[in-house]
């Protein structure tokens, strides 16, 4: 029985958003007015009172001005897009639309649906009492973020039942969006899968430390202030020029040495152990940066990254699964990866960061693995990226 229903429901469904899309549909209290109109009319073809006449003409009247009014309040709205700036998973995501009455009539009660996806957040509905004729009004809205990705998106919906609530009326405005939300980034005090890696003595890892402290050196560049940064490298004569702080970058001596950040995706993860893989890789590549290390991200699919921008963009959308199709660098290198046998394929003096895996048991194999670590649930990320270990 169910299966015979649902064309004709579906069928009905379909014309009945294909009517408000392009026309109105009565509301709940439109189908009770239409009913009592109907009643006094045909209570009025028997009995031919005219008084019952006037009652159902009124009611048919306030039925047919709320079903003009509330297709002809949609008509001449114009809805543009500020650019959405990409964040962090956790923080909140700004969308600034920007509604315009392009008509020289007041558009009232409408109601505005950003079609945001599900995914990436709860859908929130503005409201808005009056757009003034010829004139513009600025919704700014916030969403809540959970996971990292690039969201695209484009439908925004209007609806209204002005003025009197009997019909309402929907329009589909397309204008496209992409909210860019990248992986949460820990705030690294010390890391040594980076301070350990390689086979240089301990002196010269420690000597570049001293030097990164320091506040004199050749600078390389100038660059915007980000969080982070120390104190000490503002330049405060340019970030009073350009009325922003500006910080020192200075030329490195690791005798050219860099840190390379390799994230297996290759392998099967269980997802929750991929997104901490993502946060410790971004974790891990801007403690390099602060550190002034040259530091590059390595991916199966993609190869060698380098850049804050594109390796944030690379890992807001980073899925694994993928086919290998670059070779892993030969230098020593931070693994990070689910698949413990992908160990044998590192160059010596590399370091890793293990997750669990249900095919392999650990305990056998961990006597013969001393320079890096293994995932635990019950210690947070940025706690293990930070506790030394044996090496």
């Amino acid at each position: 029985m169910n299966t015979q229903k649902l064309p004709h429901d579906n069928s009905t469904f379909s014309l009945t958003k294909w009517l408000e899309n392009h026309w109105a549909i009565p509301a709940y209290s439109g189908w009770v007015l239409i009913g009592i109109a109907l009643s006094f009319f045909g209570a009025a073809s028997n009995t031919m009172a005219g008084w019952l006449y006037v009652l159902s003409g009124i009611l048919l009247s306030l039925l047919g001005v709320n079903f003009v009014v509330s297709i002809r309040n949609l008509k001449g709205i114009e809805i543009k897009r500020l650019p959405i700036k990409a964040v962090s998973a956790g923080d909140e995501l700004t969308v600034e639309l920007i509604i315009s009455n392009l008509t020289k009539k007041s558009k009232n009660l409408i109601e505005i649906n950003d079609e945001i996806p599900l995914n990436l957040s709860k859908k929130i509905t503005n409201h808005l009492e009056c757009i003034p004729t010829k004139s513009d009004i600025k919704i700014v809205s916030y969403y809540p973020t959970k996971k990292r990705g690039i969201y695209p998106w484009q439908n925004i919906q209007l609806k209204t039942a002005a003025p009197f609530g009997l019909f309402y009326s929907s329009r589909q405005k397309s204008v496209e969006a992409k909210a860019i939300v990248y992986p949460q980034i820990l705030p690294l005090q010390t890391c040594p899968l980076i301070d350990n890696i390689g086979n240089q003595e301990a002196r010269q890892r420690q000597s570049d430390k001293v030097y990164q402290n320091s506040t004199e050196g050749v600078t390389k560049t100038l660059r915007q202030y980000r969080y982070g940064d120390a104190i000490r490298l503002i330049h405060w004569r340019s970030s009073a020029r350009f009325g922003d702080l500006q910080v020192r970058e200075l030329e490195t001596i690791t005798g050219g040495e860099e840190i390379i950040l390799c994230l297996d995706n290759s392998c099967q993860w269980e997802d929750k152990y991929f997104e901490e893989a993502v946060i410790a890789a971004a974790s891990m590549y801007f403690y390099c940066s602060h550190q002034q290390l040259d530091v590059k991200l390595w991916t199966a699919d993609i190869g060698l990254i380098h850049g804050s921008q594109v390796m944030l963009e690379t890992l807001a959308r980073i899925n694994y699964g993928v086919t290998i199709t670059t070779e892993i660098p030969t230098t020593p290198v931070i693994w990070l990866s689910q698949d413990i046998n992908s160990l044998s394929l590192l160059a010596n003096g590399s370091r890793w960061l293990i997750f669990p895996s249900l095919d392999k048991n650990l305990g056998d194999i961990k006597e013969n693995l001393t320079k890096g670590i293994f995932y635990s649930e019950e210690i947070s990320l940025q706690s293990q990226l930070q506790k030394p270990f044996n090496y």
